[in-house]
């Protein structure tokens, strides 16, 4: 598949998934979190799209509501940890010295902590916090980008045009805002989108294991932990559905990050986020 191919059919993927969790839940006019036993463990079918889970809710729109929440969240993680990332990163890089050794060392000893690990310590403290989860997962995964906007800013640094800025009068400040922040914007984002996945996939992981949102609130996660019950008496569809759009959303976004890395990053600096 060619890389324009590649960009449009991952655009359009993500295009109708971010429709459908937008749209579904409003369209629905339907509380998702009411419960009808009566209805409990259907298989999909014409009314009930994706069947329903162990408490009657119709699995279609709460599945579109769980989505919309986790890219809610992995939306605001990835534009945080990209912040974060590129002004720690522009910093170490402009003011040099004794600020660029610790701030690297810092990053070592981030890199150095397992990061879901860490994120199960910040959401326990918090539990069942929105902005515990976005907080778990910013706080970890910056350090790549902190590197990558290092990189850009260390190569640009020495260019004439900064001495000339330097020369006529301009601090550092000014010359960070307006000749070396422009330098890192690329890379910031490429690293917005590909950190998406990776924050879809640790709320996910997170609300899995019951320390993320609770049961109540919708989630990829919280879906997923659902299932677990339901699938040992037959209800596959609880587990299907759920995944094959935390897979879609999953690939659609890395397929745009993939594109937009291969049109903007240098060879040298097609690193992506851990």
């Amino acid at each position: 598949m060619g890389r324009n191919t590649r960009l449009l059919v991952s655009t359009v993927v993500l295009t109708a998934i971010v429709a459908y969790a937008l749209l579904v839940p409003w369209l629905a006019g339907v509380d998702d979190r009411l419960t009808d036993f009566a209805d409990a463990r259907l298989a999909p079918s014409a009314e009930h799209w994706f069947g329903t889970d162990n408490a009657g809710r119709d699995l279609f729109v709460r599945v579109a509501a769980g989505l919309r929440v986790s890219l809610f969240i992995a939306a605001v993680c990835a534009v945080a940890s990209t912040v974060l990332g590129v002004g720690i990163g522009m910093a170490a890089a402009t003011f040099g010295g004794w600020t660029d050794r610790i701030v690297m060392r810092a990053v070592d000893g981030v890199n150095a902590l397992p990061h879901l690990l860490l994120g199960i310590v910040i959401v326990a403290l918090f539990r069942g916090s929105i902005p515990a989860i976005i907080a778990s997962i910013a706080l970890t995964h910056w350090t790549q980008v902190a590197r990558i906007a290092r990189s850009e800013v260390l190569g640009v640094r020495g260019r004439e045009y900064i001495d000339a800025a330097h020369l006529a009068g301009a601090g550092r400040w000014h010359v960070m805002r307006h000749h070396l922040a422009p330098a890192a914007a690329g890379q910031a984002l490429i690293a917005v989108v590909l950190l998406l996945p990776h924050a879809i996939w640790h709320e996910t992981t997170l609300s899995f294991l019951g320390l993320g949102l609770p049961p109540h609130q919708p989630s990829l996660g919280t879906l997923l932990q659902e299932a677990r019950s339901t699938l040992l008496l037959g209800g596959w569809w609880t587990l299907l559905f759920p995944s094959l759009l935390l897979v879609a959303a999953t690939l659609a976004v890395a397929g745009i990050g993939a594109a937009l890395r291969d049109r903007i990053s240098p060879p040298t600096l097609e690193r992506t986020p851990r």
